[in-house]
């Protein structure tokens, strides 16, 4: 992987410069580096999407994780909205 800059000129149409300018300016970044952070995320591997599995009854339930939810931990989760 390089770690050098390299310049180049690039032609974007109206809607593509105008998604870019605005995301760069949402974000703090440079034209140049909000292109790069675009090209790197489209290149990234996408996440699966998560089974969803559901009860006899038809709920969704949360996917097995090994850790058992009790009614205290609800019950503190609840108190931490409020």
């Amino acid at each position: 992987m390089h770690n050098e800059c390299m310049r180049t000129t690039i032609s974007l149409d109206d809607e593509t410069h105008e998604f870019a300018a605005y995301y760069a300016r949402a974000r703090g970044l440079t034209l140049s580096a909000a292109i790069d952070e675009l090209i790197r995320k489209a290149q990234a591997p996408v996440a699966s999407k998560p089974e969803i599995r559901y009860s006899p009854d038809g709920f969704p339930m949360f996917p097995p994780t090994g850790r058992v939810h009790t009614p205290a931990m609800v019950k503190e989760a609840e108190s931490e909205l409020e």
